[in-house]
């Protein structure tokens, strides 16, 4: 394909990146559908209808091939975007890490905003990281390997575990063991937007952290992948992905390989706590060293299998006829972060007790999946026709805009 590159905004693009962003928001959606975006307000059976049938096939699609992996996708996508753009700031002879700070001051502040309608929104933390990301550019590639190995190994996991048995924190963990019944019935007791958001940047912000940060320490899986996008970035990987098929399948099957080992190896130990008995605050003392060893192993499935995912998608890309499919999904992913704020509105409107959670909440897995699938199209089909006639998506133009602290083109001329 001579799709590789276009020049449709001022810099060119690698339009296979945002293709696959693209295809990793539409994971991104199923999952949180699948898990009514984390609002629980109408704790009801769902019904049964005609797809009920088909809602155990749903369940283990999204358990086993959606969730965590597709976000891995877009977290990747995020630390590969970091190195591109300082990697063109710095051939232009601009060092752009004090404008990449205020941008992801900017981007902090978005993810608050989202925080707003979503409790799970990850924007926040990504403006984090990404301040770490500018400390971390001018380290050499095998010392951001290190990183990334010991934080998949789950180093953060242990300190904090250890941490936590010479200082029990008994106070947390009542907090969080008591907060998900408080914050269900203050909502169901005349819910509104106003309750809904506090709670969502009180309560909800804590277990957030605390899934983050925590004992299941998904956040130290997010940073290991915007290093290894730092690091393939260095690498030139996309920029050449076109002269490197032979390469690409040998990724492939060595990244499959390696993920059924791994998983083979996991069902042979013991079976680690629930994320839900971790959220709700695991006694550290009750850990036991083999817990550890699985949920790092598990871990490092999640990311091999989304490497697969990935290598999987760039070789469906460069053939032809199925290429073009795919490239569908590239203005999605040029629009990636009004699309992803926009996810999250709609969740939050979908399943809220304030809004239409009455009527949705007691949809079951194939039809909350089916409903993803439709609010995916319909963005992709505003994406398309948005970036007609704009150079960029809404929430990008605003982005832009208050990094440079001027506004920028934003029509596209005729």
């Amino acid at each position: 394909m001579e799709q590789n590159k276009s020049s449709s905004t001022p810099l060119s693009r690698i339009t296979v990146i945002d293709a696959l962003r693209g295809f990793a928001l539409l994971g991104v959606i199923l999952m949180h559908m699948s898990q009514h975006f984390g609002i629980f307000s109408f704790p009801m059976e769902p019904r049964e209808t005609l797809l009920s049938q088909f809602d155990d096939t749903i369940q283990w699609l999204t358990q086993n091939v959606i969730m965590g992996k597709f976000i891995n996708i877009f977290a990747f996508l995020f630390g590969l975007s970091f190195f591109i753009q300082m990697d063109r700031a710095t051939k232009k002879g601009i060092d752009f890490r004090k404008r990449f700070l205020w941008r992801m001051a900017i981007l902090f502040f978005i993810g608050i905003i989202g925080n707003c309608f979503f409790t799970g929104d990850i924007l926040s933390i990504y403006a984090v990281f990404g301040v770490i990301m500018v400390f971390l550019f001018r380290f050499k590639s095998w010392m951001l390997m290190i990183i990334v190995a010991l934080l998949l190994l789950g180093l953060p996991r242990i300190l904090i575990t250890s941490y936590d048995r010479i200082v029990k924190t008994e106070q947390t963990e009542t907090v969080l063991r008591d907060s998900a019944p408080r914050s269900t019935s203050s909502q169901m007791e005349k819910p509104s937007f106003f309750k809904s958001a506090k709670n969502n940047l009180t309560i909800g912000l804590e277990r957030k952290l605390n899934y983050q940060f925590g004992m299941y320490g998904r956040a130290y899986i997010t940073l290991a992948l915007f290093i290894l996008g730092l690091v393939i970035g260095r690498k030139r990987f996309f920029e050449e992905v076109y002269l490197h098929k032979r390469r690409n399948m040998i990724l492939l099957a060595g990244f499959i390989l390696a993920a059924i080992a791994i998983n083979y190896i996991v069902g042979l130990l013991p079976e680690p706590p629930s994320t839900r008995a971790i959220l709700m605050g695991l006694d550290s003392s009750d850990i036991s060293p083999s817990v550890f060893i699985v949920m790092a192993l598990k871990d490092i499935h999640t990311v091999l299998f989304s490497a697969a995912l990935v290598v999987g998608f760039i070789i469906l890309y460069q053939i032809n006829g199925i290429g073009k499919c795919l490239n569908v999904m590239t203005p999605y992913g040029r629009m990636g972060l009004s699309n992803y704020v926009m996810q999250s509105v709609l969740g939050a409107i979908i399943f809220s007790a304030w809004a239409f959670g009455s009527i949705f909440g007691s949809w079951g897995a194939t039809e909350v999946f089916l409903l993803g699938l439709a609010i995916y199209t319909v963005q992709l089909i505003i994406s398309k026709y948005w970036l007609k006639y704009y150079l960029y998506g809404p929430l990008e133009w605003f982005w832009r805009s208050a990094t440079y602290l001027k506004l920028q083109p934003f029509r596209k001329r005729s």
